[in-house]
Formats: structure tokens, C-alpha cells, sequence
């Protein structure tokens, strides 16, 4: 069993512990990366360990969703209801069970993903009423890095039980906040930390981005 991430729990002044969950987005299948993503090392440290670093930055609430014999060691853990249904069956499932309004989620494969980018991107989410806040960037939505508040949870089930696993079409049936790359850029953030990692070529070649990248 890989050792558990180094968590730490310093928090931006703008959001308190009430007003945010995160959930790491860590049950899926790996294929293309022939082990599990959450375990893969970049620059020294886990994906998992990463993720749940920037995230306890912004809250002191971080969740994992995926297999408890695999990741409760590392923390809270929340497990698909609808199994076998992609990311979607994960965000229903993080939804479902949380407490509070805002609820970031994150990819575990999302090693670039900077705190000060999850700053911002909740504070876009406290001042609309849009039930999900979510990025615009490398030429698509990023769903899988985006605020959701718990209504979505009714539209997410709607969906899985009509086995429609797609994300994105499910925003045009609430109010969405799309953070448009223009936007994102004026803000001083760069489309690259929204690469992911999906085979283990792409680790190899992201070794020296990490290394760029690194301390942001």
C-alpha cells in the first residue's frame, strides 16, 4: 500500500470550512495507464497525494471517491451508487452524499492544477446562484475541475438511470457559470493545468513540465 499523502490545511481567508467540500475523483478504470492512476508518481509524490494536497488548501473537508479498501487509509471515502457509469457516477455519488452547498470536483489525474486557480474558481461559484461553475479551457469544458452545488445530484441521477453517462449536455438543464478561457487568461491562468495523464508515455513526458510547474 502506497504511504499516504502529505496533507496540509491552510485555508484561503475567503472560504470557510462550511463552505466548501472537495472530492477527489479517483474510482476510475485506468485502462490506458495499465495502473492505477491515483497511485502513479509524478516528481516524487502520488496523483492522489497532490490532488488532496491542493485541495485541503482551500478546505479542510476533502473526500476521495472510490474504492474504500483501496483509499480509505487516506481518508473519507465515498463509493458509486451507479457503478460502471464514468465520472458522472461520481459526481452523483460525491453529491449525494454531501452537506453543504458549494462541492469542488477534482480529478485525481490532474497533477498541474494550481491553488490559486481553486481559489478563484470558488469564489466565481459563491458569487452566482448557477448551480454548476465550471472552465473553459484547452479547447473544451472541464467538468471534472468545476463547482458543483447539490441540486445538480437530481439532474445526475435523471441521467445515469436513462444511461446518459455524458457530462457536459447535462449543463444546459441548470443555470451554469462557464469561466471562458479569455477570462481564465486575463486572470493569469495558463490552459496547462488542465493536462492530464493517461498513459505512461504522457508521465514520462510530463516529468519536466511537473518540475516547471512545481511550488505553483
Amino acid at each position: 500500500m502506497p504511504a499516504a499523502p502529505s496533507v496540509y490545511h491552510r485555508r484561503v481567508d475567503e472560504v470557510t470550512e462550511s463552505d466548501v467540500t472537495a472530492f477527489i475523483l479517483a474510482g476510475g478504470k485506468s485502462l490506458r495507464m495499465g495502473r492505477d492512476k491515483a497511485f502513479v508518481e509524478l516528481g516524487g509524490q502520488t496523483l492522489l497525494g497532490r490532488a488532496l494536497d491542493v485541495a485541503s488548501v482551500v478546505t479542510g473537508d476533502c473526500r476521495i471517491v472510490g474504492d474504500p479498501a483501496k483509499f480509505a487509509v487516506f481518508g473519507p471515502v465515498v463509493e458509486d451508487i451507479f457503478r460502471d457509469c464514468g465520472p458522472l457516477g461520481g459526481i452523483h455519488a460525491a453529491l449525494l452524499s454531501a452537506r453543504g452547498e458549494l462541492n469542488l470536483l477534482l480529478a485525481v489525474d490532474l497533477p498541474f492544477m494550481e491553488v490559486k486557480f481553486l481559489e478563484y474558481l470558488i469564489v466565481q461559484a459563491r458569487e452566482t446562484r448557477a448551480v454548476v461553475t465550471v472552465p473553459h479551457a484547452g479547447g473544451g469544458l472541464q467538468p471534472l475541475c468545476a463547482i458543483y452545488r447539490k441540486k445538480f445530484v437530481e439532474v445526475a441521477e435523471r441521467a445515469l438511470r436513462e444511461r446518459k453517462n455524458k457530462i457536459d449536455p447535462l449543463f444546459a438543464e441548470v443555470e451554469t457559470r462557464v469561466l471562458d478561457e479569455g477570462e481564465l487568461t486575463r486572470a493569469g491562468f495558463s490552459p496547462d493545468i488542465f493536462r492530464n495523464l493517461n498513459t505512461p508515455e504522457q508521465v514520462k513526458l510530463r516529468q519536466s513540465f511537473s518540475t516547471e510547474l512545481k511550488g505553483g
